[in-house]
């Protein structure tokens, strides 16, 4: 994995606010929710390529006791 950079960022208190509630939400630090943010904006808009995606499958206990 990549060294990370420091950046300072000046940013709106109204959009920090909600950043950390959704954060919080989440339970992620504010700046991994901000990284999270400005990759999902990169990938939508093909600025990046997804290098890999990790998927879990969940299966509800319901379905076990049906099969």
């Amino acid at each position: 994995m990549a060294a990370k950079k420091s950046f300072p960022l000046r940013i709106n208190p109204d959009i920090l606010a909600a950043t950390q509630r959704w954060a919080d939400d989440e339970l992620r630090s504010v700046n991994a929710q901000i990284e999270y943010l400005l990759r999902q904006a990169l990938l939508k808009e093909g600025r990046i390529k997804l290098v890999q995606q990790v998927t879990t499958v969940v299966e509800s206990t319901d379905a076990k006791k049906k099969e």
